[in-house]
């Protein structure tokens, strides 16, 4: 009996220990959350709070953008390109909006996010054209890593 009884106890403790190290199971849904995160960073964008916009890409020298085909890495290096081209005193900046959200959550803390922009001036779509995210889920938010996009044909 007790051979039975240190067996049992053994298993138990390398349940606890494996248990322990398991990652972490991170709750929610990626395709509600980032959706979300989407409209809260057009609404930083249309009042013009850059930080707040910014405030979704991770914030280290390895997050890259990829348009025009150019590539750019850096948070800062992206956040002074945004000042230049649509923050600057005195430079009209379009209203945005985010369409067709899909996304594919790739494991418990990685998602990959197709979606479409489309700058509006009035009625008027001034740019449009398709993205793709990648994220990573850092605590209880969503980063962006690395973002690609692409502009309609005019």
């Amino acid at each position: 009996m007790g051979g039975v009884r240190w067996r049992w106890a053994t298993g138990v403790w390398a349940a606890l220990v494996v248990a322990c190290g398991a990652p972490k199971v991170v709750t929610g849904d990626p395709q509600v959350e980032i959706a979300a995160m989407l409209r809260r960073s057009a609404a930083d964008w249309n009042r013009g709070d850059l930080a707040g916009f910014m405030g979704d890409y991770a914030q280290d020298s390895l997050t890259s953008y990829v348009s025009g085909g150019h590539v750019l890495y850096g948070w800062r290096a992206l956040y002074d390109r945004y000042q230049r081209t649509y923050f600057a005193p005195g430079q009209s900046r379009d209203s945005l909006a985010f369409e067709e959200v899909r996304v594919r959550p790739l494991t418990l803390d990685l998602a990959l996010c197709t979606a479409r922009f489309k700058l509006l001036r009035g009625d008027s779509t001034t740019a449009s054209g398709p993205f793709t995210l990648l994220l990573q889920k850092r605590g209880d938010r969503w980063q962006i890593l690395h973002d690609h996009t692409s502009a309609d044909p005019k």
